[in-house]
């Protein structure tokens, strides 16, 4: 039996990022040991692993491979796999951008080429300073308000390509001001 939430028991009453690479490593060691003997425990372990190291660094799959007795092809396959484990860093503010049909008619291909030249990096990549991470997603939902992207939880809809250094800035803004305080 999996536990319900991995990740609200992997991260309870932690502040993980300030945690050494030590004491993560005997978290997630603590966690995995809840783990190791139940069947279809590879995604919910590799998620508890992100959530405690912000993403999921070779040595962490190596861990996890170790720990679980899992081949480590098979666990490097699994978090190459799916969207929503990231194998580099994040960054502080994660820009995704919608190329499904409707958006991509309607611009997403020019809004993503402009975000990539504006913040000098490509889809997959995070900006120097940390501040931000570029993706590709295939559909949000919100055809009706395209083109769309998204920025962590803030949905931009109908973003034209002259208002990009706008919105960027105000989340550069935002850290700053956070940053003063």
């Amino acid at each position: 039996m999996l536990l319900k939430n991995p990740l609200k028991i992997a991260t309870e009453g932690c502040n993980c990022e300030e945690l050494s690479e030590d004491k993560k490593f005997e978290r997630l060691n603590n966690i995995l040991d809840l783990y190791k003997n139940e069947k279809g425990n590879l995604i919910s372990s590799l998620y508890v692993a992100q959530g405690i190291f912000g993403y999921l660094p070779k040595e962490v799959i190596k861990f996890v491979s170790k720990k679980l007795e899992i081949p480590l092809i098979t666990v490097l396959g699994v978090a190459s796999f799916y969207s929503f484990f990231n194998r580099f860093p994040k960054g502080k503010y994660t820009v995704k951008v919608c190329l499904g049909t409707a958006c991509y008619v309607r611009g997403g291909k020019a809004l993503l080429e402009k975000m990539e030249k504006e913040l000098n990096i490509k889809v997959g990549e995070t900006t120097e300073d940390g501040m931000f991470s570029l993706d590709v997603v295939r559909c949000i939902g919100a055809c009706a308000l395209a083109p769309v992207m998204v920025i962590n939880n803030d949905t931009h809809r109908r973003v034209k390509i002259n208002k990009i250094n706008a919105i960027l800035d105000s989340y550069r803004l935002k850290t700053e001001s956070k940053k003063g305080e």
